[in-house]
């Protein structure tokens, strides 16, 4: 069965993501080993940062790393995205071909604060919305504002809202809190997808744990839920 990350920070040198070809085809030989066929490479891309490389500089990372995955035999399947830091610009760097939706299909992958909500964030849903344009809020479990106030997530999900949540919350990885309201949005299904997020060799929690961090999901959503994640996940790639 095919099985797709759809968060990662694979592309070498474009993030703080893998700083070589190398470490990006161990981050995929890895993915491989626990089960995963196809991943979207989703770098940052941060207006008025150092992470703002442009799709021109992405493909040709990215057409380096697919020769790469050839000569190693390494049969896992890559695509290009972006995870998007949000800003009021969305619309207009897709249509320029700076910033990429997901595999060229009408999700955009889309970064929040950390700390700070931004306050015109029904706009600029409503925007992509009108542009025939999904937007999938990354990792809202490790939002503070959330994570206080959960009636926020209630009133997105209300308004139609999807969200990709990281397999690392559910053992705690980004702290108690996030992995608390994890639990909430997966007992709710609310969390339409998942990810990896993963970014190096540094940090490989993700797939040291993965039957357990499976085993907890499941445990929470139901075996049911979960295949439903599964498949959000894979008809990404076929923009259904």
């Amino acid at each position: 069965m095919n099985k797709t990350d759809i968060h990662s920070h694979i592309l070498f040198n474009v993030d703080d993501g893998s700083k070589s070809i190398k470490e990006s085809i161990c981050l995929l030989q890895k993915l491989k080993n626990i089960g995963f066929t196809d991943v979207i490479l989703t770098p940052h891309y941060i207006n008025g940062s150092s992470y703002n490389v442009s799709n021109d500089k992405k493909r040709e990372h990215f057409n380096i790393l697919k020769e790469e995955l050839k000569k190693n035999k390494l049969d896992i399947n890559i695509y290009l995205g972006n995870e998007i830091f949000i800003n009021n610009n969305i619309n207009n760097l897709i249509k320029e071909d700076v910033i990429s939706t997901l595999n060229n299909s009408k999700y955009v992958l889309v970064e929040l604060p950390f700390h700070n909500p931004i306050l015109n964030l029904d706009d600029i849903i409503y925007e992509l919305k009108y542009n025939n344009l999904i937007p999938i809020i990354a990792h809202p479990e490790r939002y503070t504002y959330f994570q206080k106030n959960y009636k926020e997530v209630d009133k997105l999900r209300e308004e139609g809202v999807l969200f990709q949540g990281n397999y690392l919350s559910i053992i705690g990885g980004y702290g108690s809190l996030s992995k608390k309201l994890f639990k909430y949005m997966l007992k709710n299904k609310y969390i339409d997808f998942l990810g990896t997020d993963i970014h190096s060799l540094n940090n490989l929690s993700v797939i040291d744990n993965y039957d357990k961090i499976i085993k907890k999901i499941k445990k929470v959503c139901g075996e049911e839920y979960y295949q439903v994640i599964i498949n959000n996940c894979n008809n990404v790639l076929k923009n259904i």
